[in-house]
């Protein structure tokens, strides 16, 4: 079989199996729009919610393409799972996470961008709108994930509805300040979630990894890692992942114990850090307790230590699923349940009931998507922006809980998906800085020696050409010996210019991938404007449409 042969063979591959993602998402939105009329029943406005309803799984399919990556790509990056595991795990703790905690109620206007009361009574444009924003964030997170730039969900949605809020009242509907916040979330959000990602590498490397005997520093840190693990995560999931069922948990805590607790509406910060710390005690005792039988195993290595963030790495990557299905898939179901709640009571409210069918669309489209599509970002995520193993992933995992945590108590607006990328970058710059050996290293070490040497070979030449023409009292530019001379300068010159740029090219790449990070920058700071516009579009169409 010839090379032709097997790229024809490879391109036919291909195209079968995008056909495939293809018909699974239209099947999964045409089973939506089916349901959706089974439930809302016959109505003058049954028709406009189905179609809504397409919207809002589309938005859910692509929430799941791309924000899941955030939480599983470090762990399979640095190979503590598999692919196909990574998915099987996002998909349960994401829909889990969606249906158990994404709550009965949820905001129709997320962050409060925009002012509600501006629409008056005219609860068609306030549909309309949702929709364009549902639609206009939904083709922009689909555009990002082609291009295999991981952005912000929550930052897509917060441009659809303010492009569609602008395009149906005006300017003066947007709450600037809020968005100036939202705005500083670019720079916020993956400074600390980077610098909280070097710093905890910087201490296992420290701790554990410098140290001459390997193994006895692992069974007297990796337990005190674990544990703050335990503590971090536990913390983030009451504080983020529980808080719309809160008081339902109290209740029935309540009833199985003993003792009475207050049933408040939210987690308080001191709960959370006590449930936390309870936690991380057990599983203090607990790796502790695994460790010591397993010493005998461990060699005194690198790899051995890596080895023993792999489990931990894998519980983090569940809990953040669980916990980012708690909370982003209201960016699908935010809007969705707003349209539903304007057509079903003919108002506009600030809340809105979730139907369980809604968040049934929100909670498996999340996970379809991330079946269908979720891989290409996952790639991008896991290896794409810096090498990552167990050790290096479980920095970027602690710092997406920690920064949560922080974020939430300063009152400081953060994305999920910077956090993450953050990390992976300080991640990256800290192996910059820190190792001295590696194949990239010595090899740069190489193209500046063929530097070198072309340059002194290149000096030589011009010396030579010197001595022609101390020799040669005439100008010797026609003699066959200069031109032959003139003819080697050239060559070496050219040397010397494919060497530095080949050069300069590794050094780029050396720890961080500097062509993926100024692509995902540049994402991230066209993805409100771009998904404004985009939604702003979308309601004039419908409007002139409906009109």
């Amino acid at each position: 079989m010839n090379n032709s042969q097997v790229t024809d063979e490879s391109l036919s591959q291909s195209t079968g199996s995008d056909l495939a993602r293809l018909a699974a998402g239209l099947l999964f939105l045409a089973v939506v729009l089916g349901f959706s009329f089974y439930f809302v029943g016959p109505s003058s406005n049954q028709l406009f919610l189905a179609i809504a309803a397409v919207f809002g799984g589309y938005m859910a399919m692509n929430i799941g393409a791309n924000d899941v990556a955030n939480n599983v790509g470090p762990a399979v990056g640095s190979k503590a799972m598999t692919m196909g595991w990574a998915i099987v795990i996002a998909m349960i703790f994401e829909a889990s996470g969606a249906i158990i905690a994404g709550g009965d109620v949820v905001s129709t206007i997320k962050k409060g961008i925009i002012d509600i009361e501006a629409f008056g009574e005219n609860t068609d444009h306030f549909t309309w709108a949702m929709m364009s924003a549902l639609l206009a964030a939904a083709l922009w997170l689909n555009l990002a994930t082609w291009a295999r730039a991981p952005v912000s969900t929550t930052h897509s949605i917060v441009g659809g509805v303010m492009g569609a809020g602008i395009a149906a009242a005006g300017f003066s509907i947007v709450d600037w300040a809020t968005m100036a916040k939202i705005a500083s979330s670019w720079v916020i959000s993956p400074v600390i979630g980077g610098v909280i990602a070097a710093l905890f590498l910087f201490a296992i490397k420290k701790t554990i990894i410098f140290k001459e005997d390997k193994v006895a520093a692992s069974y007297r840190w990796v337990p005190v890692y674990v544990a703050v693990m335990a503590w971090a995560f536990v913390t983030y999931l009451v504080l983020k992942g529980l808080k719309k069922i809160w008081p339902e948990i109290m209740q029935l805590s309540n009833e199985l114990f003993f003792f009475t607790v207050e049933v408040t509406k939210k987690p308080t910060f001191p709960t959370a850090l006590f449930l936390g710390g309870l936690v991380a005690i057990l599983v203090y005792g607990a790796v502790k307790k695994r460790l010591r039988s397993k010493l005998d195993h461990l060699d005194n290595t690198r790899e051995s230590v890596n080895i023993l963030f792999t489990v931990p790495l894998i519980f983090a990557a569940s809990l953040l699923s669980f916990a980012h299905g708690a909370n982003d898939v209201a960016n699908a179901i935010g809007p969705l349940a707003a349209i539903n709640d304007a057509v079903m009571t003919g108002g506009i409210s600030a809340k809105a009931e979730i139907p369980f069918w809604v968040m049934g669309v929100g909670a498996f489209g999340l996970a379809i998507g991330l079946a269908l599509y979720g891989p290409r970002l996952i790639k991008t995520v896991g290896s794409g922006i810096t090498d990552l193993d167990p050790m290096r992933a479980f920095s970027v995992a602690m710092a997406a809980a920690i920064t949560v945590i922080i974020a939430s108590q300063l009152g400081l607006p953060v994305s999920s998906t910077h956090i993450a990328i953050g990390g992976i970058f300080g991640v990256g710059l800290l192996r910059q800085r820190l190792d001295k050996n590696s194949t990239l290293l010595a090899e740069i070490k190489r193209e500046k020696a063929v530097v070198q040497g072309e340059k002194a070979r290149l000096k030589a030449l011009y010396e030579q050409l010197n001595q022609v023409e101390s020799r040669d009292g005439r100008s010797a530019e026609n003699s066959e010996e200069m031109l032959r001379i003139y003819k080697l300068i050239d060559e070496e010159r050219a040397v010397i210019k494919a060497a530095k740029k080949e050069l300069k090219k590794d050094q780029k790449s050396l720890y961080i991938k500097q062509g993926m990070i100024q692509k995902i920058i540049t994402a991230w700071l066209i993805t409100v404007p771009s998904a404004a516009v985009l939604s702003a579009c979308i309601f004039y169409t419908i409007q002139s449409f409906m009109s």
